[in-house]
Protein backbone atom coordinates (compact mmCIF):
# COMPACT_ATOMS: atom_id res chain seq x y z
CA UNK A 1 0.00 0.00 0.00
CA UNK A 2 1.13 3.88 -0.46
CA UNK A 3 -0.04 6.68 1.21
CA UNK A 4 -1.11 9.56 -0.55
CA UNK A 5 1.10 12.01 -1.57
CA UNK A 6 4.11 9.52 -0.94
CA UNK A 7 6.99 10.27 -3.38
CA UNK A 8 6.94 7.57 -6.60
CA UNK A 9 10.92 6.09 -6.25
CA UNK A 10 12.95 6.72 -8.15
CA UNK A 11 16.98 5.90 -8.46
CA UNK A 12 19.23 7.03 -5.80
CA UNK A 13 16.51 7.18 -2.91
CA UNK A 14 17.89 8.36 0.29
CA UNK A 15 17.02 5.38 2.62
CA UNK A 16 17.70 5.36 6.39
CA UNK A 17 17.42 1.65 7.91
CA UNK A 18 16.72 0.97 11.53
CA UNK A 19 17.83 -2.51 12.86
CA UNK A 20 15.84 -3.84 15.68
CA UNK A 21 19.01 -6.13 16.79
CA UNK A 22 17.63 -8.06 19.94
CA UNK A 23 14.79 -9.08 17.45
CA UNK A 24 16.85 -9.71 14.60
CA UNK A 25 19.10 -11.87 16.63
CA UNK A 26 15.90 -13.96 17.96
CA UNK A 27 13.66 -14.51 14.90
CA UNK A 28 17.12 -15.42 12.10
CA UNK A 29 20.19 -15.70 14.11
CA UNK A 30 20.08 -17.25 17.17
CA UNK A 31 21.60 -21.17 16.48
CA UNK A 32 22.84 -20.29 12.94
CA UNK A 33 26.59 -19.29 11.66
CA UNK A 34 25.34 -16.26 10.36
CA UNK A 35 25.72 -13.90 13.24
CA UNK A 36 28.79 -11.94 12.03
CA UNK A 37 26.43 -10.26 9.79
CA UNK A 38 27.43 -7.38 7.42
CA UNK A 39 24.20 -5.35 7.92
CA UNK A 40 25.17 -2.46 4.81
CA UNK A 41 25.58 -5.78 2.64
CA UNK A 42 22.31 -7.19 4.39
CA UNK A 43 20.64 -3.56 3.49
CA UNK A 44 22.07 -3.39 0.63
CA UNK A 45 20.78 -6.73 -0.92
CA UNK A 46 17.54 -6.91 0.48
CA UNK A 47 16.12 -3.36 -0.30
CA UNK A 48 15.52 -1.93 -4.00
CA UNK A 49 17.96 -1.32 -6.30
CA UNK A 50 17.01 2.34 -5.96
CA UNK A 51 17.87 2.62 -2.67
CA UNK A 52 20.64 4.29 -1.59
CA UNK A 53 22.11 3.52 2.33
CA UNK A 54 22.87 6.59 3.63
CA UNK A 55 22.13 5.49 7.54
CA UNK A 56 22.00 2.25 9.28
CA UNK A 57 20.75 2.70 12.79
CA UNK A 58 21.78 -0.36 15.24
CA UNK A 59 19.79 -0.78 18.15
CA UNK A 60 20.32 -2.85 20.74
CA UNK A 61 22.09 -3.81 24.38
CA UNK A 62 25.40 -4.74 26.15
CA UNK A 63 24.43 -8.30 27.18
CA UNK A 64 25.47 -9.65 30.61
CA UNK A 65 27.54 -12.61 31.17
CA UNK A 66 25.29 -13.99 33.94
CA UNK A 67 24.55 -17.02 31.71
CA UNK A 68 27.20 -17.01 29.42
CA UNK A 69 30.83 -15.16 30.62
CA UNK A 70 32.13 -15.04 27.25
CA UNK A 71 29.04 -13.90 25.65
CA UNK A 72 29.99 -10.05 26.33
CA UNK A 73 33.12 -10.09 24.70
CA UNK A 74 31.74 -11.46 21.47
CA UNK A 75 29.30 -8.97 20.92
CA UNK A 76 32.25 -6.73 21.72
CA UNK A 77 33.66 -8.03 18.77
CA UNK A 78 30.97 -7.68 16.66
CA UNK A 79 30.45 -4.01 17.51
CA UNK A 80 33.81 -3.46 17.04
CA UNK A 81 33.33 -5.35 13.13
CA UNK A 82 30.24 -3.13 12.65
CA UNK A 83 32.11 0.28 13.39
CA UNK A 84 34.00 -0.08 10.27
CA UNK A 85 30.88 0.50 8.42
CA UNK A 86 31.02 4.47 8.38
CA UNK A 87 27.31 5.19 8.04
CA UNK A 88 26.25 2.54 10.68
CA UNK A 89 25.34 4.60 14.36
CA UNK A 90 24.86 1.54 17.09
CA UNK A 91 22.14 2.74 19.86
CA UNK A 92 22.51 0.98 23.13
CA UNK A 93 19.22 0.54 25.63
CA UNK A 94 19.62 -1.58 28.74
CA UNK A 95 19.84 -5.51 28.91
CA UNK A 96 18.59 -6.59 32.71
CA UNK A 97 18.98 -9.70 34.08
CA UNK A 98 17.07 -10.84 37.85
CA UNK A 99 16.23 -13.71 39.33
CA UNK A 100 11.95 -13.84 39.18
CA UNK A 101 10.25 -16.18 41.40
CA UNK A 102 7.51 -17.94 38.54
CA UNK A 103 4.66 -20.66 39.09
CA UNK A 104 5.91 -23.61 37.23
CA UNK A 105 3.37 -25.37 34.56
CA UNK A 106 1.08 -28.28 35.03
CA UNK A 107 2.29 -30.84 33.85
CA UNK A 108 5.92 -30.37 34.76
CA UNK A 109 8.13 -30.48 31.71
CA UNK A 110 11.75 -31.59 32.44
CA UNK A 111 14.81 -31.16 30.10
CA UNK A 112 16.39 -33.69 29.90
CA UNK A 113 13.42 -35.94 31.60
CA UNK A 114 13.29 -37.26 34.54
CA UNK A 115 12.65 -40.75 34.62
CA UNK A 116 11.48 -40.18 38.30
CA UNK A 117 9.81 -37.16 39.27
CA UNK A 118 10.17 -35.23 42.61
CA UNK A 119 7.45 -35.68 45.34
CA UNK A 120 5.04 -33.32 46.10
CA UNK A 121 5.95 -31.55 43.30
CA UNK A 122 7.03 -27.62 43.51
CA UNK A 123 4.64 -25.23 42.54
CA UNK A 124 7.23 -22.22 41.97
CA UNK A 125 11.00 -21.97 40.91
CA UNK A 126 13.31 -19.01 40.66
CA UNK A 127 14.29 -18.85 36.94
CA UNK A 128 16.63 -15.93 35.21
CA UNK A 129 14.58 -13.16 33.73
CA UNK A 130 16.05 -11.18 30.89
CA UNK A 131 15.05 -8.19 29.23
CA UNK A 132 15.44 -5.39 26.86
CA UNK A 133 14.95 -2.13 27.47
CA UNK A 134 14.73 0.79 25.60
CA UNK A 135 15.82 -0.02 22.17
CA UNK A 136 12.45 -0.73 20.20
CA UNK A 137 11.31 3.01 22.08
CA UNK A 138 14.20 4.60 20.91
CA UNK A 139 14.07 2.92 17.50
CA UNK A 140 10.33 4.31 17.43
CA UNK A 141 11.44 7.85 17.92
CA UNK A 142 13.94 8.42 16.01
CA UNK A 143 11.96 6.76 12.72
CA UNK A 144 9.13 9.24 13.44
CA UNK A 145 12.12 12.24 14.14
CA UNK A 146 14.09 11.77 10.98
CA UNK A 147 10.73 11.69 8.70
CA UNK A 148 9.68 14.96 9.95
CA UNK A 149 13.21 16.66 9.72
CA UNK A 150 13.20 15.24 6.04
CA UNK A 151 16.20 13.07 6.74
CA UNK A 152 15.52 10.52 4.35
CA UNK A 153 13.29 9.89 1.16
CA UNK A 154 12.45 6.21 2.06
CA UNK A 155 12.99 4.35 5.89
CA UNK A 156 13.32 0.72 6.07
CA UNK A 157 12.48 -0.96 9.63
CA UNK A 158 14.46 -4.43 10.24
CA UNK A 159 12.32 -5.88 12.88
CA UNK A 160 8.86 -8.22 14.08
CA UNK A 161 8.14 -6.31 16.94
CA UNK A 162 4.67 -4.84 16.43
CA UNK A 163 5.28 -2.05 18.74
CA UNK A 164 6.49 -0.33 16.07
CA UNK A 165 3.41 -0.28 14.18
CA UNK A 166 2.38 3.16 15.26
CA UNK A 167 5.60 5.64 14.58
CA UNK A 168 5.89 3.42 11.29
CA UNK A 169 2.08 4.20 10.33
CA UNK A 170 2.91 8.34 11.39
CA UNK A 171 5.74 7.96 8.90
CA UNK A 172 3.56 6.67 6.42
CA UNK A 173 -0.01 7.95 6.89
CA UNK A 174 0.89 11.31 8.30
CA UNK A 175 4.72 12.58 6.53
CA UNK A 176 3.91 10.75 3.67
CA UNK A 177 7.16 8.95 3.53
CA UNK A 178 7.23 5.24 2.38
CA UNK A 179 8.27 2.73 4.92
CA UNK A 180 9.70 -1.05 3.65
CA UNK A 181 9.58 -3.88 6.77
CA UNK A 182 12.66 -5.88 5.96
CA UNK A 183 11.18 -8.82 8.10
CA UNK A 184 13.49 -11.93 9.66
CA UNK A 185 10.66 -13.92 10.74
CA UNK A 186 8.93 -16.14 7.75
CA UNK A 187 5.52 -14.90 9.69
CA UNK A 188 5.45 -11.56 10.04
CA UNK A 189 3.10 -9.77 12.12
CA UNK A 190 0.00 -8.78 10.46
CA UNK A 191 -0.15 -5.54 12.29
CA UNK A 192 3.21 -4.72 10.64
CA UNK A 193 2.65 -6.12 6.92
CA UNK A 194 -0.31 -3.34 7.19
CA UNK A 195 1.25 -0.48 7.87
CA UNK A 196 4.15 -0.69 5.62
CA UNK A 197 4.61 1.01 2.10
CA UNK A 198 5.87 -2.82 0.93
CA UNK A 199 7.54 -5.72 2.81
CA UNK A 200 10.93 -7.93 1.99
CA UNK A 201 11.80 -11.11 3.82
CA UNK A 202 15.45 -12.04 4.77
CA UNK A 203 16.19 -15.56 3.39
CA UNK A 204 18.77 -17.79 4.91
CA UNK A 205 20.61 -17.46 2.05
CA UNK A 206 20.95 -13.74 1.96
CA UNK A 207 22.12 -14.12 5.51
CA UNK A 208 24.84 -16.50 4.45
CA UNK A 209 26.04 -14.33 1.64
CA UNK A 210 26.10 -11.02 3.94
CA UNK A 211 28.51 -12.21 5.96
CA UNK A 212 31.92 -9.79 7.29
CA UNK A 213 35.08 -11.32 6.11
CA UNK A 214 37.27 -13.13 8.48
CA UNK A 215 39.09 -11.01 10.08
CA UNK A 216 37.63 -7.72 9.54
CA UNK A 217 40.65 -5.16 8.99
CA UNK A 218 39.78 -1.93 11.33
CA UNK A 219 42.04 0.99 11.31
CA UNK A 220 43.52 -0.34 14.57
CA UNK A 221 43.36 -3.98 14.03
CA UNK A 222 42.03 -7.27 13.02
CA UNK A 223 38.58 -8.51 14.42
CA UNK A 224 38.37 -11.54 14.09
CA UNK A 225 35.21 -13.71 14.47
CA UNK A 226 34.54 -15.38 17.28
CA UNK A 227 34.93 -19.14 17.59
CA UNK A 228 31.62 -20.45 18.67
CA UNK A 229 29.96 -18.04 15.85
Amino acid sequence: MRAAGTPALGAGVRTFVYVDGFNLYYQALKGTRHKWLDLLKLSQAVLPASATVERINYYTARVSGKRDPDMPRRQHDYFSALKTISCLRIHQGKFLVHDVKMRLSDPLYFEPALKVQPVPLPRYTNVIKTEEKGSDVSLGAHLVRDAFLGAFEQAAVITNDSDLVEPIRIVVEEVGLPVILLTPSSRPAKSLKGCVTEVRHISSATLSKCQFPNPVRSAKRAISKPASW
